[in-house]
């Protein structure tokens, strides 16, 4: 995307990525070398310095790819339990690829992933299997839209959560829990998946994610496809979650305002490094962050 010159000759209504109304669009390449030219640098030091209490997960100089391409340099993550890590940045920072690494979608060439185990030990999960990673240390991925499977009933979706569990028995009874706490899922449970309203299908998705009991709910662009009212309802649906019932969450959101207001923690990532890391409140004030990333 270019640079619109006769908007920026006629007065700009706002800058920024992927956010609102704009009369001059800044091309992700652009927004790159901005991102870069404003890197505050993030020591392990200050990363824990945003941590309450002791870390939760924590990721240790990783770097990590696909296939022999490496896209993650050096990166670290630090978040204590039941709070919640928002990543934003321009399209092909790796954000996305933190959550996949995390969850054992990625190849991982040196580093470390840790998580806190009930005695409060960290234990390395860097090579753990996805299935392990949800069964054993209790970390789910919450895809992008369309991972449900329209053709089965909200029910039966849900059961597939379960899919880990020793017996289809325990599926079924965790399956339950879920319907007890979000009783609109409950009133559709004979419904096939494909009828829901984008709102439902998102709160399916999540739902779904639960019936392991997952500490760690990695989230990916949950507010994608969605419209307004329904992206306030999953972004209340996630806060219940961290504070009601801890959850700790690490999210990728390309809704960068909506992102860091809900957040702890906000990282901003460019070219596969940490630039910019800080509470979700202080990004959001942020001149330079909103500059690129809230339309400001």
């Amino acid at each position: 995307m270019a640079e619109d010159q006769t908007g920026a000759q006629s007065g700009e209504k706002s800058r920024g990525y992927h956010m609102g109304t704009v009369d001059t669009v800044i091309s992700v390449e652009e927004v790159t070398r901005q991102v870069a030219a404003i890197a505050e640098g993030t020591s392990p030091e200050k990363l824990d310095a945003l941590v309450v209490g002791d870390p939760f997960v924590s990721i240790e100089n990783l770097n990590a790819g696909y296939g022999k391409m490496e896209i993650l340099h050096d990166i670290d993550l630090r978040v204590g339990k039941g709070q919640s890590l928002c990543l934003i940045g321009p399209n092909g920072a790796g954000k996305s690829t933190i959550l996949h690494s995390i969850f054992g979608f990625t190849n991982i060439f040196s580093g470390s992933i840790k998580i806190a185990g009930a005695d409060g030990t960290m234990n390395d999960v860097t090579r753990l299997t996805p299935s392990e990673k949800l069964s054993q240390a209790g970390i789910a991925y919450i895809l992008q839209d369309k991972s449900v499977f329209p053709g089965m009933t909200v029910e039966e979706n849900l059961w597939m959560g379960g899919f880990l569990k020793d017996k289809p028995d325990e599926a079924k009874k965790a399956a339950e829990m879920v319907f007890d706490k979000y009783p609109r899922l409950a009133a559709r449970r004979k419904h096939q998946a494909k009828v829901l309203s984008g709102g439902e299908r998102r709160l399916l998705e999540i739902s779904r994610a639960l019936v392991m009991n997952p500490e760690v709910l990695l989230v990916d662009e949950p507010s994608i496809g969605l419209e307004p009212r329904f992206i306030d309802m999953v972004f209340e649906i996630l806060e219940d979650l961290q504070r009601r019932d801890g959850k700790t969450i690490i999210m990728v959101e390309q809704n960068a305002k909506k992102g860091l207001e809900f957040a702890d923690i906000g990282y901003v990532l460019v070219s596969g490094e940490v630039a910019i890391a800080g509470p979700g409140d202080e990004l959001l004030a942020n001149p330079n962050v909103g500059q690129l990333f809230l339309g400001g």
